[in-house]
């Protein structure tokens, strides 16, 4: 596995340890920093499924992707020096948005889940249309992750 994690049958996977910062005084996983695992998670799944963002950000359009709206379930704690591993998959996409299903796993137990709504975002402001590149990459990565 790479440092940016692995695709198989859709499903981007990704490890890493918690370190002392992300933790509280116990040395449990503070929960806001499960958004930062979710979005490394998110960040390495497009970089590994061939999905260039600073190329898209700096092109003759300029598109950048952006949260607009996450539904995130915490079930139980990560701790200090844990092996984490993020899973990533798309669920839904439609024209300037994409809904990746996340979850954050330990040694087989789920310890928080999320449902990520990113929108695509013209540098010149506003909503603007999933190129249709991107469109395609993220369909045959949803396809592969949920076989019909």
């Amino acid at each position: 596995m790479s440092d940016s994690g692995t695709i198989e049958a859709g499903v981007h996977r990704v490890s890493f340890r918690v370190y002392y910062e992300d933790t509280d005084l116990a040395g449990i996983v503070y929960h806001a920093n499960y958004l930062k695992f979710f979005e490394r998670g998110r960040s390495d799944f497009l970089r590994v499924a061939g999905i260039d963002q600073r190329a898209l950000s700096q092109g003759e359009d300029g598109l950048f992707f952006a949260v607009r709206h996450m539904d995130v379930d915490f079930k139980k704690p990560a701790r200090f020096d844990d092996i984490v591993t993020v899973e990533s998959r798309i669920k839904a996409i439609s024209g300037a948005r994409v809904v990746i299903d996340q979850k954050v796993t330990c040694d087989g137990r789920v310890l928080s889940t999320a449902a990520v709504t990113v929108a695509a975002l013209a540098a010149k402001g506003g909503p603007t249309r999933l190129p249709e590149a991107v469109r395609t990459r993220f369909s045959v990565l949803q396809d592969a992750a949920d076989p019909a």
